[in-house]
């Protein structure tokens, strides 16, 4: 295990695992002890027209933003070079798709903040758990889109910029084979460090909040048993049964 001091150690070769198995540990109790709480508390009832847009917007958004992370992180520079893509067509690409997802990531959180708190029963229902992870979401959110608007900025200004591939990545690949490159991310700049740590963060307390349910899958509403529905009025009554005048009810 390489690392340029303590600090960086601490940050980039134990902080790490520490989330990892708070995050892990904390799924499974959550699941064990408070099945019912796995919900995202949906407050759809009471208000509606601003869910409709922030949320597909912020959905939407966040997808690309995971793949982006997936391709960029786990797929090493030497694979992508193999496959005919070109180092400015990868950064190029990157920054482009990483600054629309970003926008639409940060106009969909940004509608549904605002939606919950100018709606009066849906701020009431608003936990301290709820206000965390509303915050450390929006850090993470703006210091991902900050980085890559910054980046963009001195590519477009005919300047260069450390290519993450070669310290954030290789960092990120090392953890889960258990050898963590400290020196990788140590050499990192300020920008990539600053957004790796809140990202650590929003996973430390992803059990504890309803963004546990992006861990959930319907997988049984594909299998449940259908449900039937049968009237009881006068035309379709059994034989033998006495017709019935139809009353109102509640």
């Amino acid at each position: 295990m390489n690392g340029s001091g303590p600090l960086d150690l601490a940050l980039w070769g134990i902080l790490p695992y520490t989330v990892l198995v708070t995050a892990v540990g904390g799924l499974v109790w959550r699941y064990r002890y408070d099945r019912f709480g796995w919900t995202t508390r949906s407050s759809e009832l009471y208000e509606s027209r601003l869910l409709r847009i922030g949320s597909p917007l912020f959905h939407a958004g966040l997808l690309f933003v995971v793949l982006g992370h997936v391709v960029g992180l786990l797929v090493p520079e030497g694979w992508t070079r193999a496959l005919g893509v070109s180092d400015a067509l990868y950064h190029v690409t990157a920054l482009g798709l990483g600054l629309v997802a970003g926008v639409c990531t940060l106009g969909g959180i940004a509608l549904l903040i605002w939606r919950r708190r100018t709606t009066g029963p849906v701020f009431s229902a608003t936990t301290r758990n709820d206000k965390l992870m509303y915050l450390v979401l929006v850090l993470a959110i703006l210091t991902g889109l900050g980085m890559t608007a910054y980046f963009a900025g001195v590519e477009l200004a005919g300047g260069h910029t450390q290519d993450y591939r070669r310290t954030v990545s290789p960092w990120f690949r090392s953890i889960w084979i258990l050898q963590p490159d400290v020196a990788a991310m140590a050499a990192a700049e300020a920008p990539y460090k600053l957004h790796a740590l809140t990202g650590l963060a929003l996973f430390a307390l992803l059990p504890f909040t309803r963004l546990v349910h992006a861990f959930s899958a319907p997988v049984g509403y594909l299998f449940r048993p259908y449900v039937v529905y049968r009237t009881r009025d006068r035309h379709t009554a059994g034989a033998g049964r006495s017709e019935r005048s139809t009353r109102r009810g509640w």
